[in-house]
């Protein structure tokens, strides 16, 4: 893919992202992205970054990718998450065949979402499996036409993890196979709609199923030897650092023009203010650039073959950090606006509850960061999911 291409990518996830910015409040209100927002990002091609040209996707770079998300985080986490979710999900098209990927993500619209834990029983029938199971954390699933569940596969002999744990093998739905439960009413991120999915004894055949574990992508671009949770991982550190940047975006903006009762200038002016401003903007940058040297290292390595233990670790080590800095430097902007950051009409409120959603997931959490340490300690590890 050309400069020029990717240029182009970049800039039209920049005229979604004014889209969803427009509509962060309905977003927030509704627990889902209005049909606007989502057909903002079908249109600027966000949901097929990563899958295959002869799909129709954009087969993109990794760092464009996260730069993409980034841009449209910085607008609305929300919108962001489902950006996240919905591009990276569609790496799942370089597990199937090209017949059964085609049907899939073939679609200009196509948008698939899904839950990796294996919270789901699937019983070896013939031709495939009949599944039971249900899924929380959802995000996206209303407005996907496919949703992917994780399973454990019951029936003949038992399927394992050199660890001795069972291998997980992913089932791809048909959203009219499934059953959405409303359970989405948290803190933050609350515009992902990321409720339950819930299906009963539903037949998945078996060439929509899958292991990111064990399989190996039936595409040669080399896009697609870095690892499916370490693609995931860096993408939800992306949110993160967009989130961040829409705050320090939006205590510039407080900062030059809160004028505090009695002062003849801006609270732009305390020194406080300045110090507080050039730490968040140090912690984004800082933490950006380890995310996105750690994912060009990987990506030109995988350009050679295989990706290397140490390679994988850094990118897991360098999401977790930029999830963990981009918490904190919204936490900084969050404090420096004082009581003004409280209030519902100012976005500060939002980033910081979206922020901690966002550190919430296993991927860029405590135990991701550890295993990442692990490996560069080179201790014996489980690096199944790495």
């Amino acid at each position: 893919m050309s400069k020029a291409t990717d240029d182009s990518l970049v800039a039209r996830a920049k005229s979604a992202a004014a889209a969803v910015a427009a509509l962060a409040d309905r977003t927030e209100n509704e627990r889902r992205m209005p049909a606007e927002g989502v057909r903002a990002l079908v249109d600027a091609g966000v949901f097929k970054l990563l899958v295959p040209r002869e799909l129709g996707g954009s087969e993109a770079p990794i760092p464009v990718v996260l730069e993409v998300l980034e841009a449209i985080a910085r607008a609305d986490g929300s919108a962001g998450w489902c950006a996240m979710i919905g591009s990276t999900s569609a790496l799942m098209s370089v597990y199937m065949d090209l017949a059964v990927a085609k049907e899939i993500y073939g679609p200009t619209d196509a948008i698939t979402c899904g839950v990796f834990a294996p919270m789901g029983r699937a019983e070896r029938v013939d031709g495939g499996f009949r599944v039971t199971g249900r899924w929380p954390f959802a995000s996206g699933c209303e407005h996907s036409s496919y949703r992917m569940g994780g399973a454990i596969v019951v029936g003949g002999e038992p399927n394992l993890l050199p660890s001795g744990v069972p291998n997980v093998q992913c089932m791809l739905f048909r959203s009219e196979e499934t059953r959405i439960i409303d359970t989405w009413d948290v803190s933050g991120l609350r515009g992902t709609g990321s409720h339950d999915i819930e299906v009963e004894k539903v037949f998945v055949p078996s060439e929509r199923s899958f292991s990111l574990i064990t399989d190996k992508p039936k595409h040669p671009s080399p896009i697609y030897r870095v690892p499916f949770f370490g693609v995931g991982a860096a993408a939800i550190a992306a949110v993160a650092l967009g989130i961040a940047r829409g705050a320090i975006d939006a205590i510039v903006a407080l900062a030059r023009s809160k004028m505090p009762l009695g002062a003849k200038r801006s609270i732009a002016h305390r020194e406080l203010v300045q110090l507080q401003m050039a730490q968040a903007e140090s912690k984004v940058r800082a933490a950006r650039a380890f995310l996105y040297e750690a994912v060009a290292d990987a990506a030109h390595e995988a350009e050679a073959g295989e990706l290397s233990l140490e390679k994988r670790a850094l990118i897991r080590a360098a999401a977790s950090h930029a999830a963990e800095e981009s918490a904190a430097a919204v936490a900084l902007a969050y404090h420096t606006g004082g009581a003004t950051s409280i209030y519902s009409k100012n976005p500060l409120q939002r980033h910081f509850r979206d922020i901690h959603v966002v550190t919430q997931h296993i991927m860029v959490g405590p135990v991701s960061a550890t295993l990442a340490g692990r490996v560069l300690l080179g201790l014996e590890s489980d690096t199944s999911t790495l």
